[in-house]
């Protein structure tokens, strides 16, 4: 699903995903998040790109609702943008999305984004988000809680943890550290209820915030 105020910006989003492979299908647009809700209400989409600053109800605003609705909660969302805001981009992913990409993202990215998202992976550039992280931390200071939180985590935990908020896929992070994708999973899923974080992208946040990366 694409959700866009511009025509055009969906036409562009819908062609380039479906001429990239033959199992991508655009069929669900909306003109802003009020919109997007409301086609929501009826369709499950197994991804949704969705622009940050639209008329009515913009990005964020539809993204916190998606997040309260439990037949929506599990939709992946990325967001889309035209600008590098900082203090944008890090209230999207407190609100729950799977990560953000600027709308002049190559074709081959973006399609790897989709993909990305799909997969349950966070779609983050590493630089960008340690970035985006650290200002609206104020610098890069500790969050006390975060520590403690990280504190009672195994080596191991901590070890996934920290190649989560460095933006690996699962099968990297198999690589990285010598386990199969399946107990990679496994120790994400874990973390996840552990630390109370419902998706990869609080992972990171909560990585970051307690400086493990």
């Amino acid at each position: 699903m694409v959700v866009d105020d511009q025509p055009m910006v969906r036409a562009g989003i819908r062609n380039l995903l479906e001429l990239a492979a033959d199992d991508f299908a655009v069929d669900l647009e909306a003109s802003d998040g009020a919109e997007a809700l409301a086609v929501l209400r009826a369709e499950h989409p197994d991804v949704i790109l969705m622009d940050i600053r639209m008329p009515t109800l913009d990005g964020i605003g539809a993204l916190r609702e998606i997040r309260t609705l439990p037949a929506l909660q599990h939709i992946p969302v990325v967001m889309l943008t035209t600008f590098d805001s900082d203090d944008l981009l890090f209230e999207s992913l407190e609100a729950g999305a799977a990560g953000f990409v600027l709308k002049d993202i190559e074709p081959t990215e973006l399609y790897a984004a989709v993909r990305s998202a799909h997969r349950g992976d966070s779609v983050l550039d590493p630089s960008t988000t340690r970035r985006v992280i650290s200002r609206a931390l104020g610098g890069g200071r500790v969050v006390p809680q975060a520590r403690e939180r990280a504190a009672s985590l195994t080596e191991r935990e901590r070890d996934v943890l920290i190649t989560v908020a460095r933006g690996l896929t699962n099968d990297e992070i198999a690589a990285e550290l010598y386990l199969s994708p399946a107990t990679v999973r496994t120790y994400v899923s874990r973390l996840m209820a552990r630390l109370g974080c419902r998706d990869r992208v609080a992972l990171t946040i909560l990585a970051y915030q307690a400086q493990l990366v």
